[in-house]
């Protein structure tokens, strides 16, 4: 509120949402199963670290299933890495998501989900449901294979 008497207003941030792609919704790919986000990640993950250090990513969905952007969330140690779900629920908002594949890697190889990957599953799916952007699937990733909590009922 601007007045004469008080200038406080100018003490104050603006805060501006903005969301800008170079590519057209006709270039985005189109995620149609657990698989296909499997591989789109696979590729988009850099080899030197799949195997090295925990990553945890967010593929942002439009309505229609199309890739609007891919978040890295955070990047940690051998054995896990931290998320904070408020950071991605700010990139998914920013990007006016509706859907979103949350995904991370297992250095070791193996794909069995650990009780806190359920948990941090859990939690996101809540969260997600509270803003009305849906938790579509957890992939784990290696190098040559993946888990998927939607496939696995366990989502």
């Amino acid at each position: 509120m601007k007045t004469t008497e008080n200038n406080s207003w100018k003490t104050v941030s603006e805060i501006d949402l903005i969301y800008k792609t170079k590519v057209k919704s006709s270039e985005r790919p189109l995620i149609t199963s657990s698989r296909s986000a499997w591989e789109l990640l696979r590729d988009c993950w850099d080899p030197n670290k799949i195997e090295l250090i925990e990553q945890f990513k967010v593929l942002l969905l439009s309505q229609s299933n199309k890739v609007l952007g891919i978040y890295e969330a955070s990047s940690g140690g051998i054995t896990g890495t931290v998320v904070d779900i408020r950071l991605l629920f700010a990139a998914a908002l920013k990007a006016n998501a509706v859907g979103f594949i949350i995904t991370h890697n297992h250095p070791s190889g193996k794909t069995v989900p650990s009780e806190a990957d359920r948990g941090i599953t859990r939690k996101i799916k809540e969260a997600g449901e509270l803003l009305d952007i849906k938790l579509l699937d957890h992939l784990i990733l290696t190098a040559d294979s993946y888990y998927s909590f939607a496939d696995e009922g366990a989502l």
